[in-house]
């Protein structure tokens, strides 16, 4: 068969073990070797697993306990000088510790840092740890992680690739600290270290080295087109007989095509799922000592290869190259996809017509082998079968029952420009929430989730096993949102949520409550650290039933006569953070969803319910990689949203909530959202990420600059979330702003929460006295 070329695979574990011991190890309640112990499980059995599958080419070094990126920068010794005192506390060794404390902060033993910065990985819903770099960045090799785990696995008798990102793009991911230069510029401090890396892969004897450079697929200006040839050049030659494989993926290379194909490497990896119509251009193109691997097989969606159409792809590029030359890979990692489909038991969340439509990743590796064993020509009579099988799938998906509602059709397909309109501007609207809510300058809110314990957890299970009634199972619910309304009174804050106890998931809960979606019971991807969601799966035409969220925010409501927000996910970020069906436009579907989230907004209002956040995390997330295509993006997503916000009174507030964003490309589109208030993730960045709202465009609207991280435990001080609202109100206008978290509390432990309130609260009464 022809080659088989893997880039990368989920590492958190089938059934979420290294999340598990992750957790477990920062509440101490394993030791350090268990964890590792844990990990190297893990690695093991993806090995084995691709091993098994047939693969030529099986990477290694694609394992991380939080972030890969992170993985490098401790690699490279691109740790930031407030770590130094950190640096001294454990040991002076690059430990483990130390990375983990990079990524989550560290708040102990006298010692006080705040985490490194943290960033959607391209349009996915990955997050990366951002690079952080000073005009006299040095870099070392101080870990040599890349080099144990290739011999770690190679003692187990399985060569592997090791995976490396790219010094360009990870130079581009990250972000200068100080003004007077250009990141890319030390590109020449940094290119030793990783010579220094490939030459000691080489000397371990590794064939291959992955080198993943996904901004040669996306716009790049002529200053850094101009130093990938000489970057590799260097790399190649450090790599002696060793093999390179430049790896692009998440869009198709256009304009820098003849860049990446005329690199000095052995092998170019494309993304024939995002870019499949760019194999067309390329194949006149390849040079003749030129590899190519061909991404077939979706890395980022869950649902069946479509055998026959692959191998037409796959038989374009055998004709013009040759089998030797061509290779069969998943478009992108298989980070994220869930592992295996065969876990999956039940029907009821899942129909077995669903099902037999899906492939995640311990399938996507079997597609792979199929999709080589039928491009070489010679099949056994199990292949022949389980193509067939293939057909049958995409035949049966094409002209199912379920999906299609002609009634819902016709809803979305009558969708008006009136439809996407508050009725009255803003300024008339903020005056009449004022007369109503009567609210005092630097109103405080939460962004909606409380901490979810362990009892909140298993009450949920307990449900879902029978363990507890559903009358039993409410009166806890209602106990604790009781008990969360009380605390927000106690704490004053201005504005209350019902805490979302009887949630599981922003986008997952909605999910289950919306006709068109289909669930799994271990289909877990890595979001961020040991952070994973469950994404739902939209398979048919989405419509809402009957309410999703009244119950709980009217009974919150009904204990305070503070206003308590109802707390909606937005139609962009439910599609962007589901596994989106495939065979019509994204827009539509959102625009399914959208009238959706509508009928609930009214439902709500109806209810008493006058303030109501649409959180839209998502919205920048699925701006796409090139900027030829970004504006019918934000054309669609943000109609979407005031679909779904428009139809209700001037005196109900309409908020929104993202993170982890930048805006300054689309601050004009965010402001197109009408919101009445937005409220977004800055102190990780320390607020600057807040400049977008207040540069040459000024933003109309009210804003919540999240004035403490809530993805760390730290708790910070009154005296340091006031410092960060000094900084917000100098670059936006004290009367448009509002005091909040960074994000939903879901994750942190109440006696944080509480603690970090308390001084969120104090620091919002601090800056209305001045």
């Amino acid at each position: 068969m022809l080659t088989t070329n893997n880039l990368g695979y989920p590492r958190v574990g089938p059934f979420r073990e290294l999340k598990k011991a992750n957790e477990a190890y920062w509440a101490k309640k394993i030791s350090q070797e268990e964890l590792l112990h844990t990990a190297k499980s893990i690695r093991e059995a993806n090995w084995k697993l691709q091993q098994d599958n047939g693969f030529t080419l099986i990477p290694s070094n694609d394992f991380s306990f939080y972030d890969q990126v992170l993985d490098l920068s401790l690699t490279i010794g691109a740790i930031p000088a407030r770590y130094q005192s950190l640096l001294n506390k454990i040991d002076g060794d690059y430990s483990l510790d130390l990375y983990f404390a990079l990524a989550r902060g560290f708040q102990a033993e006298g010692v006080d840092v705040t985490a490194m910065e943290m960033t959607k990985w391209f349009d996915t819903n990955y997050h990366y740890m951002v690079p952080e770099f000073t005009k006299n960045q040095e870099f070392k090799l101080t870990s040599e992680k890349f080099l144990k785990e290739y011999n770690e696995a190679k003692s187990l008798g399985i060569e592997t690739k090791p995976v490396l990102i790219g010094p360009i793009t990870y130079l581009l991911l990250g972000k200068e600290k100080e003004a007077g230069f250009d990141r890319i510029d030390l590109i020449d401090r940094l290119l030793p270290v990783y010579e220094e890396i490939i030459s000691k892969l080489a000397a371990a004897g590794a064939q291959y080295i992955q080198i993943d450079e996904p901004y040669l697929a996306l716009d790049i200006d002529e200053k850094v087109k101009g130093l990938y040839k000489t970057v590799f050049e260097k790399l190649n030659a450090a790599a002696g007989n060793t093999k390179l494989i430049a790896t692009t993926y998440f869009e198709a290379l256009k304009d820098n095509e003849d860049l990446a194909l005329n690199l000095p490497v052995h092998a170019l990896h494309i993304d024939l799922v995002r870019g499949e119509d760019q194999l067309d251009t390329i194949l006149a193109k390849v040079p003749a000592t030129l590899t190519l691997s061909l991404g077939v097989v979706e890395g980022r969606n869950i649902w069946k290869n479509d055998y026959e159409k692959s191998l037409t792809k796959i038989q374009q590029a055998v004709d013009a190259l040759g089998k030797d030359r061509v290779w069969i890979a998943p478009a992108s990692s298989l980070l994220h996809v869930p592992f295996d489909l065969d876990s999956e038991t039940n029907e009821e969340s899942l129909p077995a017509e669903v099902k037999n439509w899906l492939a995640f990743a311990k399938q996507k590796l079997a597609e792979v082998k199929d999709l080589a064993i039928l491009a070489d020509g010679e099949v056994d009579a199990e292949t022949q079968k389980r193509f067939e099988s293939n057909k049958a799938a995409a035949e049966s998906r094409r002209t199912s029952p379920l999906i299609h509602r002609p009634e819902v059709k016709t809803r979305t397909s009558n969708i008006t420009d009136d439809d996407a309109k508050r009725t009255s501007v803003f300024a008339n609207r903020k005056a009449a929430q004022q007369e109503k809510f009567n609210l005092p300058a630097f109103a405080t809110t939460t962004i909606g989730s409380f901490p979810q314990t362990k009892d909140v957890r298993k009450w949920r299970a307990d449900l879902k096993k029978g363990a507890i009634s559903q009358e039993e199972y409410d009166k806890a619910i209602a106990e604790e949102t009781e008990n969360t309304i009380r605390l927000q009174e106690q704490l004053d804050i201005d504005v209350l949520v019902h805490g979302e106890f009887e949630r599981n998931d922003m986008v997952e809960y909605f999910g289950e409550q919306l006709a068109g979606y289909a669930f799994t019971q271990y289909g877990w991807v890595q979001s961020y650290g040991s952070r994973c969601v469950k994404p739902p799966i939209i398979y048919g035409d989405v419509y809402r039933p009957e309410d999703m969220t009244v119950r709980w925010s009217a009974y919150a409501q009904s204990l305070t006569d503070r206003p308590v927000k109802g707390m909606l996910t937005g139609p962009v970020t439910i599609l962007q953070w589901s596994f989106v069906r495939n065979d019509q436009p994204r827009s539509t579907t959102t625009y399914q969803i959208a009238l959706a989230i509508l009928d609930e907004v009214q439902a709500l209002e109806k209810a008493g319910i006058k303030i109501i956040q649409i959180d839209e995390p998502a919205i920048r997330e699925g701006l796409p990689l090139r900027k030829a295509d970004q504006k019918d993006y934000l054309n669609w997503a943000v109609r979407a949203f005031r679909v779904s916000s428009s139809n209700v009174a001037d005196d109900t507030q309409i908020h929104t909530h993202m993170c982890y964003s930048e805006f300054n490309n689309v601050i004009e589109d965010i402001a197109a959202m009408d919101a009445d208030v937005i409220t977004i993730e800055t102190s990780r960045s320390q607020m600057k990420l807040l400049n977008a709202f207040a540069g040459d465009f000024k933003y109309p609207n009210d804003i919540g600059p999240g004035v403490y991280d809530i993805h760390s435990p730290r708790v910070p001080s009154t005296e340091e979330m006031v410092e960060l609202l000094r900084k917000a109100k100098a670059v936006v206008p004290a009367a448009q702003l509002w005091v909040n978290p960074d994000c939903g509390l879901k994750t942190r432990a109440w006696p944080e929460t509480k603690a970090a309130l308390e001084s969120m609260v104090e620091a919002a009464k601090i800056l209305r006295a001045e």
